[in-house]
């Protein structure tokens, strides 16, 4: 008998940790979210919506209790419990409530009001940009297109004219002209490729100096170089070249004017942390305010043989290395360009 007891007790253990288990996965499966964090969220905010309503429930159930014993006792005292803890309530409908509530009413319209604006704003902006492009492009083109047109009418016009020898080489210049501008316009819209690596900031400064030598002792310049060496930096050596090459390049054309002390200074520095600048200066003619703004921008020249792309490719190459390029400029002082460059991570 004692066993037959024994035995009947490890069944209903058995059954009811059968039982347990059974509801312990009936309730993890109904509270699975399955990792999704959409629905942990909603499961949160169910919660803290419920809890709020059970504390707003007995609130109010106990302070008709306390409402009814103090008119009972002909007394007002109920009052004071209702207003302070009406506070709590207060406060726990604004965090359950209140921050969705005003997130919804003020913040996502204020926040969708100014994306709008952003959009429209930098829509127009691009379209101002195409707009004056194009324009410069269809000028650009056209004229040279147009003279070289003229000149081959009056050719055809007395076919045997001894001028037309000169009108023909005329007419190519224009055409090579045209074939010029093309060539820059499609390089500039070109996306390179880049061939980044650790090089020497100096280095290449040097490459570019050695690249205009010829056209500096020729313009009678004298450039000083304020920097024994660089730091490294990350970076397509002979893109970076052609930078320093085209600032180089405008720079002798703005000292022509100087009879005499054409000078060009260059500076190498890496005080910034985490950048290194290169600055080159000139004393030459300088660029007007009107102007200055307008440098970067394709087919902008002031020179009567210029394309134009120099200085846009110049800051295409700077912005593919993630640095700046700035100018400061004065009328009869001359200018100075500044390239900003992200130093490589230590590792």
């Amino acid at each position: 008998m004692f066993c037959h007891v024994k035995h009947g007790h490890h069944h209903e253990w058995d059954d009811w940790t059968s039982r347990r288990r059974s509801f312990e996965r009936r309730r993890g499966n109904r509270f699975d979210d399955g990792g999704d964090p959409t629905l942990r969220r909603a499961r949160r905010r169910a919660a803290a919506e419920f809890g709020f309503y059970t504390h707003l429930f007995w609130y109010i159930a106990v302070n008709v209790l306390l409402a009814v014993i103090s008119l009972i006792t002909l007394s007002l005292w109920f009052l004071w419990p209702l207003a302070c803890w009406g506070f709590g309530v207060v406060a726990h409908y604004m965090a359950t409530f209140g921050r969705r509530t005003l997130k919804e009413r003020f913040f996502d319209p204020a926040v969708e009001r100014e994306v709008r604006r952003e959009k429209a704003v930098m829509t127009s902006e691009k379209q101002a940009s195409i707009e004056e492009l194009s324009s410069t492009i269809a000028h650009e083109l056209r004229n040279p297109i147009a003279a070289a047109k003229s000149l081959v009418q009056q050719m055809g016009e007395d076919p045997t004219s001894i001028e037309n020898v000169e009108y023909g080489k005329v007419a190519l210049e224009e055409l090579e002209r045209v074939e010029r501008r093309i060539s820059h316009l499609l390089k500039y819209a070109k996306e390179e490729d880049y061939t980044p690596a650790r090089v020497n900031l100096a280095s290449v400064v040097d490459a570019a100096l050695t690249q205009m030598r010829a056209k500096l002792d020729e313009a009678h310049v004298r450039v000083a170089r304020n920097y024994i060496t660089g730091p490294t930096v990350v970076a397509d050596a002979e893109k970076l070249q052609q930078v320093f090459t085209n600032i180089l390049d405008n720079a002798i054309d703005a000292l022509a004017p100087l009879a005499e002390g054409r000078r060009i200074e260059l500076f190498i520095e890496n005080g910034r942390p985490e950048q290194a600048s290169v600055r080159i200066s000139d004393n030459g003619a300088g660029i007007p305010q009107d102007k200055i703004g307008r440098i970067f921008n394709p087919f902008f020249t002031t020179k009567e043989k210029g394309t134009g792309l120099g200085m846009a490719i110049s800051r295409k190459i700077v912005e593919a290395h993630e640095g700046t390029i700035e100018v400061a400029s004065e009328v009869g002082r001359g200018t100075e360009f500044t390239i900003r460059l992200p130093l490589p991570a230590k590792s």
